[in-house]
């Protein structure tokens, strides 16, 4: 099963340019440490405070938590700001009809 955890962040006043260090530094970390996770990092246009990490799982160990490393992630960015951590499961076309 494929599913995505969605880590939004609006930071309280720092830009995505204080942030970019550590943020990647724990994104790279983390790449090391899985195989079966794509991370994704975007920002948003025009508002600089706002950033969302995608994390793409392919594998039926879905939790309503998140995996570790979403939770580790949502601790780590909570001195920055508001977070906001969602789960979202793909669906087969199969099962849309």
């Amino acid at each position: 099963m494929k599913w995505i955890e969605i880590i939004e962040l609006r930071s309280a006043g720092n830009t995505f340019k204080q942030l970019e260090m550590p943020l990647q530094e724990f994104l790279d970390q983390a790449e090391k440490k899985t195989e079966k996770q794509i991370v994704k990092l975007y920002t948003r246009m025009k508002i600089d405070t706002d950033v969302r990490i995608h994390l793409l799982h392919d594998s039926g160990n879905t939790k309503n938590s998140g995996s570790s490393l979403g939770i580790r992630l949502v601790s780590a960015l909570k001195p920055y700001g508001l977070v906001n951590h969602t789960i979202w499961i793909e669906k087969q076309k199969e099962s849309l009809t």
